[in-house]
């Protein structure tokens, strides 16, 4: 990733006052994944991502940019009119508009308790979303010519990640559907980067899910890290998916 973007990427985060980068254990995984029709740079999009870091829910993200014509128009069809973000719950039969709503709702189906306070008003968490926004500058917002992906890709990322945040962009650009696995921080040596924690922690051993599931996989945790079934490749690094998903995807 090049400076310019990494420190903009970074303001990003700062601005959203670092929500969505700690996970939690108290999240009940539905059956069946949740569905999110949402644009990366939309900042009532990001509130529901936040939310779902922290709740530590996975969901399969179909991605609506402006102009864009594969999800866009479906959203219409279930629910009755194009808002983002849209959540549907194919575990209850459930869709839902407005983020203050939709983060009621993961609180109290799938963490048994309702939303803590901050989040249940909105105008307290908003402003920093409208930030985090602005300083991207409209990345993530507009589609751009591309092929389809016939399978989901599978992106292991948490929201507040400068360098995840470039990939979820370009895949909501590109109108690329993808798996995101929650990758919330949940112990101190969640923090440290990798080549940091491979010299401070080298008895690394992650309490969350997906960390764990990085770790048998790959033998490292890091973020963003990128599946791809419809091709076979895999690959960690932001700007190597970067380059990777506009060599693959775009036109």
């Amino acid at each position: 990733m090049n400076p310019v973007d990494f420190s903009s990427s970074m303001l990003a985060t700062l601005g959203a006052l670092g929500r969505g980068t700690v996970g939690s254990n108290r999240a009940q995984q539905p059956e069946q994944p949740l569905e999110l029709y949402e644009m990366e740079g939309c900042p009532f999009c990001r509130l529901v991502r936040e939310a779902l870091t922290e709740l530590d829910l996975d969901v399969i993200v179909y991605p609506c940019p402006k102009n864009g014509k594969r999800f866009r128009p479906l959203v219409a069809t279930m629910g009755g009119k194009q808002q983002f973000p849209y959540l549907y719950d194919p575990n209850t039969d459930t869709g839902l508009y407005e983020s203050a709503d939709i983060i009621q709702y993961l609180y109290q189906h799938y963490s048994e308790q309702k939303a803590p306070a901050t989040w249940q008003i909105k105008a307290i968490k908003t402003p920093g979303s409208l930030v985090a926004s602005s300083v991207r500058a409209g990345k993530g917002l507009r589609a751009r010519a591309a092929k389809q992906n016939e399978k989901p890709l599978i992106l292991y990322s948490f929201e507040s990640s400068p360098f995840a945040r470039p990939v979820r962009e370009l895949l909501t650009e590109l109108e690329l559907n993808y798996e995101l696995k929650q990758m919330g921080r949940t112990q101190g040596s969640d923090w440290l980067l990798p080549p940091m924690r491979k010299r401070l922690a080298p008895s690394y051993s992650p309490a969350q899910r997906n960390r764990r599931e990085l770790l048998e996989r790959t033998g490292r945790v890091a973020v963003p890290y990128l599946i791809d079934p419809n091709t076979g490749m895999d690959l960690y690094e932001s700007a190597d998916i970067v380059a990777y998903l506009k060599s693959a995807y775009a036109k």
